[in-house]
């Protein structure tokens, strides 16, 4: 328990048990949509919008979720009009970020130690408004999610069908996009750019494996999530690792114990 002695930790586990939370409650969507490289090409366009944000001298959070929302909002315009050419699409966007963030990354002053501290994350420097900022963002999320539950859930499982009952598919659809932007942002902090999109599908997959229904393999992959993110710190903490992939680790391994179980059965 001597690890709860200290603050910094216990910054880190609140802001990480609540980016757990999110990540799963969003990935479960994303898998279900076939979307799953979506979290990780927008970690990529949250970079180049903490590059830019830092030559322009403004929060580097902010600029991240202000370039990741757009891009989430322009994907989503070009996916309706060639919507069988989706990963094109992805691609196309992913890769634009990518060039941007390599070269603001050449032009701005920001520290190198900064910039790895956004790639692969810094949850033992978080700090108290970095933890209300994250809160926020998660309510946020979580509630918007709570209100269009049913719409999203007939959304992700079939657009036609859902287009038939009525239901506005490109209003759920673009509204997804941007919470998609925002868990991507606000756990950016946590394992980091290059590793969000792990945490947000990796969970996802593992509690896939027990062949549920889709509330309980919800609920499952939050108990993953919360699982590495718990176990991961606490590694990270007495074995002197980077916490972002020590709990991506722990994730994995998580899917690789349930894997063996069940290819047993």
């Amino acid at each position: 328990m001597d690890i709860f002695s200290y603050e910094f930790m216990q910054r880190a586990f609140v802001a990480g048990i609540i980016v757990a939370l999110m990540c799963p409650l969003i990935g479960t969507f994303i898998v279900i949509k076939r979307q799953s490289l979506l979290s990780e090409g927008l970690g990529h366009v949250a970079f180049a919008g903490v590059t830019g944000a830092s030559l322009l001298q403004i929060y580097p959070p902010l600029g991240a979720a202000a370039l990741t929302v757009l891009t989430a909002i322009g994907i989503e315009l070009v996916r309706r009009r060639q919507n069988q050419y989706t990963d094109m699409i992805l691609a196309l966007f992913f890769y634009t970020g990518l060039a941007l963030a390599v070269i603001f990354a050449t032009m701005t002053k920001m520290p190198s130690t900064g910039l790895l501290n956004f790639l692969f994350g810094s949850i033992l420097t978080v700090t108290t408004t970095d933890i209300i900022t994250i809160a926020i963002v998660a309510v946020f999320v979580a509630i918007i999610v709570y209100a269009i539950y049913s719409r999203l859930l007939f959304t992700a499982f079939d657009e036609q069908i859902a287009l038939t009952a009525g239901i506005s598919v490109g209003r759920i659809n673009m509204l997804f996009a941007i919470l998609t932007a925002l868990v991507v942002v606000m756990g950016m902090t946590i394992v980091g750019i290059l590793l969000i999109g792990a945490l947000m599908i990796v969970p996802v997959a593992s509690a896939h494996l027990w062949r549920q229904g889709f509330v309980k393999t919800l609920m499952l992959s939050e108990g993953y999530s919360l699982l590495s993110v718990v176990l991961g710190l606490w590694a990270a903490f007495e074995f002197d690792l980077a916490p972002g992939g020590t709990i991506v680790l722990v994730a994995i391994l998580g899917y690789a114990i349930t894997f063996l179980i069940f290819i047993k059965k």
